[in-house]
């Protein structure tokens, strides 16, 4: 046990033993440090003033990510490289990122520009050959500027990036991956004591006893969530249990069934893996938040919070997802769909802790479609997504599975058009008449500011009907503005 979290810091190995559960990195930041350049302006990971770098170690090489300081808590960094924008400048001058935006006029109120700076510095180490603009523009979604205008943030990102890693963390990697691999020491982590405690275990073990004896504890895996139960909320969560250290929590691997994702896998681990059963995966997984948002929200977290509006629970219930659960009286599994039973109610017995998600591979004449609907096309919680996967056989549909949400107070299927859809013919859509009526009556969504409930119904038998019109071959650059997906040899891809 130790009771220290432990990180790097400009080269230097620093532990901190007294802090808040809830202590907020910016806090820590700011008001400890008092390292002021890192900004804080909504507080809840949407604008972006807050990104500072974190380096992991991922596979045993040096990563740079880029997250939102203002909702991770401050145990979450232990075993990372933490980078803030007073880091960057070097013995010869500027960082290369800071100096293209000073060249190119990137910057002019500069509230904003230190999250500009983090998140491209993390863009910077991708060291990305041919970097086009729409890569910077999908890069810094979740950076907002009011007063200087994106061209000249682009240029700059553009510019700094054209010629490779030429920084001083680049020189040192080598160190910082020694340094890294030091502090993974494998122990449990609690600062705190029993009734105020943050608690980071190393085990699926030490885990599950400590929240068999704490089961009023709040569990966190990216904080996306939880963050702004502390921030927004301004709740008080005296026993916090971090999974970002469980080893074997984060795993993601591929067999001959499908894939398994570890409930504690990060966006930006798991979606290789998501975004290799369908294009239209990597579609809605690039507009699921933010680069900051990705790289700390986990698969499990998005699933575990019962959320109706959640955006991968639809399309993993229509790929026939299975989850695990595990508490210190054994483990069970059960399909994706019936952990949702009502609003704010899951099928989670007290202790447990959901650990994996099972994917299987898509069978011979699967087709899948998915979709997301939002009044921001970056950034934004749906108003209606949907997931279909069919079953088609020489043009006739055999079987479907569709899940939606933001249609009731659960991610849900439409058992009813799936019902009305079997038999149905692709080069027929008269026969897709019946299904296309069912899927309004399956659901009774409510009103709210993102959509009526009349709206959302429409949208939901017109994606219904879009997706037919595709799998039946209709060219998406008919149905679909962004996303398209073209034939080509070996499958498909996406524009």
């Amino acid at each position: 046990m130790r009771t220290a979290i432990r990180f790097l810091r400009k080269g230097q190995v620093v532990e901190l033993d007294r802090f808040e559960p809830t202590t907020t990195l910016l806090d820590y930041l700011r008001l400890s440090e008092h390292a002021t350049g890192t900004k804080e302006g909504c507080g809840e990971g949407d604008c972006g003033a807050c990104t500072i770098a974190l380096g992991r170690l991922r596979d045993g090489k040096l990563v740079y990510e880029p997250v939102n300081s203002c909702i991770l808590l401050l145990g979450q960094i232990d075993g990372c490289e933490l980078v803030t924008v007073e880091d960057l400048e070097g013995r010869d001058g500027l960082h290369p990122v800071q100096q293209a935006l000073v060249d190119l006029h990137g910057s002019q109120c500069g509230f904003c520009t230190p999250g500009f700076v983090m998140n491209l510095f993390t863009l910077y180490h991708t060291n990305t050959p041919g970097l086009t603009r729409q890569n910077v523009n999908t890069w810094i979604a979740g950076n907002l500027c009011r007063c200087t205008g994106y061209r000249p943030i682009v240029d700059a990102a553009l510019e700094a990036c054209r010629n490779g890693l030429n920084d001083a963390f680049a020189d040192r990697a080598a160190e910082t991956e020694s340094k890294l691999a030091a502090l993974q020491d494998g122990l449990d982590v609690r600062v705190g004591d029993g009734e105020q405690f943050f608690f980071a275990p190393s085990s699926f073990q030490s885990l599950l006893e400590t929240y068999g004896e704490h089961p009023d504890a709040t569990l966190v895996s990216g904080s996306t969530d939880v963050g702004l139960w502390v921030t927004k909320h301004l709740r008080d969560l005296p026993k916090v249990i971090y999974l970002g250290r469980v080893n074997g929590l984060s795993t993601c691997y591929e067999d001959e069934q499908g894939i398994r994702l570890g409930a504690g896998a990060s966006y930006a681990v798991a979606e290789q893996f998501l975004t290799a059963i369908d294009p239209d995966l990597e579609v809605v997984i690039s507009r699921i938040g933010s680069k900051q948002v990705r790289a700390s929200g986990t698969v499990g977290g998005n699933i575990a919070n019962g959320s109706p509006i959640g955006d991968m629970p639809p399309m993993l219930i229509a790929l026939g997802a299975e989850i695990e659960l595990q508490s210190n009286r054994g483990r069970r599994t059960l399909p994706l769909e019936s952990f949702f039973i009502d609003y704010g109610k899951q099928d989670i017995a007290e202790n447990e802790v959901l650990t994996s998600i099972s994917v299987p591979r898509m069978g011979e004449g699967q087709q899948f479609r998915a979709y997301k609907i939002s009044k921001r096309f970056d950034q934004d919680i749906s108003a209606v997504m949907a997931a279909f996967c069919l079953t088609v056989t020489d043009g006739v549909i055999e079987a479907a599975r569709m899940a939606l949400g933001g249609m009731a107070g659960i991610p849900k299927r439409a058992s009813g058009a799936e019902a009305a859809l079997l038999g149905a013919s692709l080069a027929d859509p008269g026969s897709w008449q019946d299904a296309l009526n069912a899927i309004e009556s399956d659901f009774l969504p409510m009103s709210d500011m993102r959509a009526s409930s009349s709206y959302r119904r429409d949208v939901a038998r017109g994606l219904l009907e879009k997706a037919l019109l595709e799998i039946s071959e209709a060219s998406s650059h008919q149905t679909r503005v962004h996303g398209q997906r073209d034939l080509v040899a070996g499958g498909a891809h996406v524009n």
